[in-house]
Parts: structure tokens; sequence; C-alpha cells
């Protein structure tokens, strides 16, 4: 069981989630938790660092990153052996839970689950730190901001648990987000890769390297409610143990995307190279990529989307290699938003993209930049436009 920042932001909601377990630990299950910091702590954090220096140790720093969900961890165990139910924490180096890479963003190398095990045999409930983990070097690790997800999957494949349960302030996972459609629902059950697209085009239901793990590992994700913990949440699992009644599972959309375009490129041999190597080398990270061919094939016009926070950036280091790349002219436009449908069904479904065009269409949408994958179609709009278009596609595909 995992839970979120929101589920134990104060003590009553510790408290709260103390109960939860208890009444999941009547049917003598073996339970390992994994807790977030409490809501607003990282952040408190994350100032605190900055205000003694802008160039604050990234060692240093994860060490006082995790002490939130240290905090956190003994909080809640202290709660659980107060209402009479065994319990103990244990953190990353105790078990230990080792790390690679960078400090601020480790990836988790390897678990050791024998004295989790140990405890769970004695029927410890065992409650773990989300978060952090310690290199090879002993020194504390973070796994980068929502890394507590990482950590609970982490852990349900090392101890071959039955099930992974994220608690978090939603009853689920929705069709879309319910404070731009209030005709959203909740969905059942949801393939791995559908979450991953979802995830990665502005959905903030879970972080993308922990359902890739899930995914690998085939380990079943129940997202739930801390706040309605009776309700059955959403199930997160392999795309054949789901039978598709709707074409479409759901609508993502995001605001911080930025459009960039090159005019009147050289149409040559590394032109593609030339433009997105330097931006490689910065990690910004591109997302829509259309190009268009002249018709006497010796110039072209190249788009591409970037994040709105980069898009400066990006500008400037395109117009320093104007000369090597190319071009006529180069745009910039801020004023854009993401929308996407996502749907395993459409695989077997032909015309889905006519149907999406369409309602937009109906609805006076001007798609400016349109980019596919097997189960996903996203087109770039206004941003002004980005509430109708949701709302449009989600009653076009009849998710309302």
């Amino acid at each position: 069981m995992k839970f979120g920042g929101t589920s134990v932001a104060n003590i009553e909601r510790i408290k709260n989630v103390a109960d939860i377990i208890k009444n999941k630990k009547k049917d003598n299950s073996k339970l390992v938790v994994v807790v977030s910091a409490m809501a607003g702590v990282t952040n408190d954090l994350v100032q605190k660092s900055k205000s003694i220096s802008k160039n604050f140790s990234n060692e240093e720093y994860d060490v006082l990153l995790s002490s939130g969900e240290q905090v956190t961890s003994a909080l809640l165990s202290a709660c659980l052996i107060e209402k009479n139910i065994q319990a103990r924490s244990m953190l990353a180096w105790q078990i230990p839970i080792v790390t690679e890479g960078q400090h601020k963003n480790s990836r988790i190398l390897s678990l050791n689950s024998k004295a989790i095990l140990n405890y769970l045999d004695m029927n410890y409930v065992v409650v773990i730190p989300g978060f952090q983990g310690i290199s090879e070097k002993m020194r504390v690790s973070t796994i980068g901001r929502g890394g507590s997800d990482a950590s609970a999957v982490a852990l349900a494949k090392a101890l071959d648990a039955d099930r992974c349960e994220i608690y978090t302030d939603v009853e689920g996972i929705f069709t879309t987000n319910p404070e731009i459609c209030d005709k959203a629902k909740k969905i059942e059950k949801i393939s791995y890769d559908e979450i991953l697209e979802m995830s990665s085009l502005g959905a903030k239901v879970m972080q993308s390297s922990s359902v890739q793990k899930a995914m690998m590992n085939d380990i079943e994700i129940f997202v739930k409610s801390t706040f309605s913990p009776e309700k059955s949440g959403t199930q997160i699992l392999s795309e054949d143990r789901i039978s598709y009644n709707q074409v479409i599972t759901g609508v993502a959309s995001s605001n911080d995307d930025a459009k960039i375009t090159l005019i009147g490129v050289k149409d040559k041999p590394g032109v593609a190279s030339a433009i997105f190597k330097p931006l490689n080398d910065q990690n910004i990270i591109v997302d829509m990529i259309v190009q268009n061919i002249s018709a006497d094939s010796k110039k072209t016009d190249v788009t591409f989307t970037v994040k709105r926070d980069d898009m400066d950036k990006t500008k400037k280091m395109l117009e320093n290699l104007k000369k090597d790349i190319g071009y006529d002219n180069l745009l910039t436009d801020n004023k854009v938003a993401k929308v996407s449908i996502v749907g395993a069904g459409m695989i077997t479904h032909p015309g889905v993209a006519y149907k999406m065009f369409n309602a937009l269409s109906l609805k006076k949408i001007n798609i400016l930049v349109i980019s596919t994958s097997e189960i996903r179609i996203s087109v770039l709009v206004n941003d002004s436009n980005v509430e109708l278009a949701v709302k449009t596609l989600h009653s076009a595909f009849e998710l309302d």
C-alpha cells in the first residue's frame, strides 16, 4: 500500500491512513506500506535549500529532501502501535534499497527483501519511506519527484506481492480531468500502455517510469482513494486481460507546450540531425514533429513542440545555428495546448482519426499539428480552445 502526500497531509489524515491499514489487517494480510512526505513538506525543504545556496550540494539535497518521508513513516508507525498493531519503520539504508545514477534522480538497482519478510513473518506492518535509497557509495539518494510510486512498485516486485495499491486523493483514474469536464467518469480497468500514454500526455496519476516497471513485471496496480477506501478504484493491468467495449479509454490534455517552426529549411541529408542534436545535448524534450516537403524538393518547413519553459532557450539555440542549418525564418508560439485521445480499442477500429477531426471541425477548432501512435492521436490547438476540445472529444467518443 502506498499513500501519497495528500493522504498523509496532517496528523488527522495519518490517523485515517492507520485506520485503513487496521481494517485491511483484519483479513490477516501481510502489509508493507510506502509513504510520501506530508503535503507541502518537500516544497518547503526545496525552498530552504534555495535560501542556503543556489548551488546547494546535490548529495546534501538528497539527505534534506528524503527527511520528509522519514518523518511520515515514523508518525504512521507510531500511530499503528498506538492502535495495538505491531508496526515498525524501516529506512532505505536498513533494507537496503540500493540505487544508481545521479543524485536527485537515481534509479533503484536492487532491493533486499529478507529483513522485510522477517518482520512480515512476525506479523508486523512494515512502513517504508518512499522516494529514497542508498547509493553504492553509502550516500542517501532520492529517486526523483513522484519517486514513492517507484519505491512501491519495486517493493511489490521484490516481495512477490499479490497486488500494489496506490492511495491518492481521487477515487481512481478518470476518462479525463474532472476539473475540465464534469462528465468525466471513473475507469474501472486500464492497460499499462494506455496509462503510460495518459501520464506522458499530462494526466497526473502515476509516475510513468513506475507504470513501466509494473508492466515489465506484470504487477497489478489499484489506484484508490484514501478518503473512500471502500470503493474499488481503477485497476491497471495487461491489455490482454481487458475486454474493450469502447474504442477510446480517455482524453488527456496539457497546457505546457510551445510550437517552434523553421521555415524554408534546405532539404538536404543531415538537416534534421543538425536541428535536433543540440536540443538533445541540452536535455530539451521534443514531442510532436511535422515536416513538409516543398513541390521542388529544395526546401522544407519543420514544426515541432517543446515544453513551454524551454521555448526561449530553444529559440536562442536555433538562431545561433541559422548558418549551419540554413533556414529562412523562425516562428514560435507559446499559446498552444495538446489534446489527445487514448485507447487500445482504436487498433481494431477504423475511422477514429476522421471522427476526432470531424468533431473538432464542427466546433470550429483549428488543428495546428497532428501526431499519432498505435493507441493515441494527439493534436495541437490554440490554448483558448483546450477546454472545448476536451469536452467535444469526450462526448464524441461516448465517454460522458
